[in-house]
């Protein structure tokens, strides 16, 4: 077997889940913006450095979203100094590349741009997984001071606050949770991650019956603390692989990953009967809330994550003709 010209990179042990969360900040691909700009000039100017990035490590490549001082956008993650950074807890600090036996010979630094010293910081999500890293780079070995490395640090926090921030003003302004579009992309490549693996994959649509009647009784005011009340007990049904959207007023999906159709339609079910017994202004009125939702799983004829959805509209359109507040499901293609 032939040997590998330079040590492969560490795996981090929640690298399924730091993969979908990456996925889920939906920034790769985007432009950068003059904050990132500046975060990295910044981290440039404390290190008196000509090198500087911001970089997304992806399954297979790590994507510099603004950089300073290098010319490639990307570069495969078997090279990248930021697959090694982000299995750390802190900053990864390497003084001299020609003599670190993780990069002495890597191309990076026997070629273009002749890599001598680094240091990255993890770009840590909310969630906990290291998503990046804000790096410094210079062609000659360098000792950075302890200052200079906490600063780094802080600025790798302000980097992943814009993430946060960009991601933020993309989610519903009422519930907090992400819109159609970005649930599609996201079910897109859960569709595509259960086909690979092997895994089950659940969807469940659901609809609140009497939002409308809410708003016309106590005032939109009720019906968005409704809301988000309904979210908040949704998620607490819910694991982190797991993925919850709003469609549409009173339209809301499920996307539950590695979970069967068993468990998943028992899972509905509690949902329905939590839901049914949040309190309201409402609590003490002739009125009863409740959902409808319509339950499918990926079956071996499906061919897109488009033929869920299109499955789990049809189990909610039967679950209203049936009488509302109940939960139907379909499990093969109609």
């Amino acid at each position: 077997m032939p040997v590998a010209p330079y040590p492969a990179y560490p795996i981090p042990v929640d690298e399924e889940q730091r993969l979908r969360d990456l996925e889920r900040h939906g920034v790769i691909g985007t432009a950068s913006d003059e904050h990132f700009d500046r975060l990295v000039e910044l981290a440039s100017s404390i290190f008196q450095v000509p090198m500087s990035l911001i970089s997304l490590v992806e399954k297979d490549r790590q994507w510099s979203l603004t950089r300073k001082g290098l010319e490639a956008s990307e570069t495969p993650r078997t090279m990248a100094f930021c697959a090694h950074a982000i299995a750390e807890d802190g900053v990864l600090v390497v003084p001299d590349a020609r003599v670190d036996e993780r990069f002495s010979t890597n191309p990076l630094v026997t070629n273009e741009p002749h890599i001598r010293f680094y240091a990255g910081a993890p770009l840590s999500s909310p969630d906990g997984h290291n998503l990046g890293t804000l790096c410094v780079i210079d062609q000659q070995p360098r000792q950075p001071s302890a200052e200079q490395i906490h600063q780094l640090q802080l600025l790798s926090e302000l980097v992943m606050r814009e993430i946060e921030l960009r991601r933020i003003a993309m989610l519903c302004p009422i519930t907090g949770l992400p819109k159609r579009q970005t649930f599609l992309a996201i079910g897109n490549r859960e569709y595509r991650r259960a086909r690979q693996h092997g895994y089950p994959l659940s969807l469940l649509t659901f609809d609140i019956d009497n939002l409308r009647q809410v708003n016309n009784r106590w005032g939109h005011p009720a019906g968005d603390k409704l809301l988000g009340d309904l979210v908040a007990k949704s998620r607490s049904f819910l694991r982190e692989q797991d993925f919850a959207a709003r469609l549409g007023d009173g339209e809301f999906t499920l996307l539950l990953v590695d979970m069967a159709h068993g468990p998943a339609m028992g899972l509905a079910e509690q949902l329905r009967q939590a839901v049914a017994a949040i309190p309201g202004v409402y609590s003490h009125s002739d009125f009863q809330l409740h959902i409808s939702g319509g339950l499918t799983s990926l079956g071996p004829a499906d061919n897109s994550f488009d033929d869920l959805m299109q499955r789990a509209a049809k189990a909610l359109e039967l679950a209203k003709s049936n009488g509302r507040n109940q939960i139907a499901s379909l499990s093969t293609a109609f």
